[in-house]
């Protein structure tokens, strides 16, 4: 199995290229902006893209899922609830996504946004959870747009998240302090939002006044229609 990771400097994203042993391949939140880089790597491995999905609709960046399907015929996947006609599969909570010796499960995690999936991948001697924006190291996704909820964001953390095992592996799609990843031990240990409890975690994310991402009112658009 072959875990990459790929970091966009614009927005600070992550993406997340996986390979089974027999060659074919996933890609987890791909920009649109970066589809050359995709492309010249699978190339270079001699891989086969056969699946493509989003975690999210984003609002920060525009998806790349249209555009791979366009050029390598690859299935493009989002959850039930992103009510994106234009991909080729949807998934529902514990759907699993399987191919040669990789298993991934579908987890639906509303808080960020009220599409909001993890992705589990469970291999012979690890998981990893693809997290999206709902846990980020040391930190978490704003709810104060994409039909957010602190409330919904509390429960999924520790209902869907802080319930797997310590020892998997957290990979975010999005880190702004250089980190690459993270463990549910030490989202347990350092990430000061999982100590509140969910009337104090409530408030502090109603007092965050975030500015909203620059390329909102174009990329939201633009991903329901999967950056075509």
């Amino acid at each position: 199995m072959l875990i990459e990771q790929f970091f966009d400097k614009e927005s600070s994203s992550f993406t997340y290229l996986i390979a089974s042993n027999e060659g074919r391949a996933l890609l987890i939140d791909p920009l649109k902006n970066n589809l050359n880089k995709y492309e010249e790597r699978i190339d270079f491995l001699k891989l086969n893209l056969i699946y493509a999905l989003d975690t999210h609709i984003h609002a920060d960046h525009i998806t790349g899922l249209g555009g791979l399907r366009e050029k390598t015929g690859c299935e493009t996947i989002m959850g039930v609830q992103s009510k994106v006609n234009c991909v080729s599969r949807t998934v529902k909570d514990s759907d699993v996504i399987l191919f040669d010796e990789l298993s991934f499960t579908a987890i639906y995690t509303p808080g960020h946004t009220d599409d909001s999936y993890c992705y589990l991948l469970k291999s012979e001697t690890n998981q990893f959870l693809f997290t999206g924006d709902t846990l980020l190291i040391k930190g978490n996704g704003r709810t104060d747009f994409q039909n957010g909820s602190s409330s919904l964001l509390y429960d999924s953390l520790h209902n869907k998240i802080l319930s797997l095992d310590n020892e998997t592996i957290i990979y975010p799609a999005h880190d702004y302090n250089g980190a690459k990843s993270s463990s549910v031990k030490n989202e347990k240990k350092f990430n000061e939002r999982l100590h509140m409890d969910k009337k104090t975690f409530i408030e502090f994310m109603g007092n965050l006044k975030l500015d909203d991402p620059k390329l909102m009112d174009i990329a939201i658009p633009l991903n329901l229609e999967c950056g075509l």
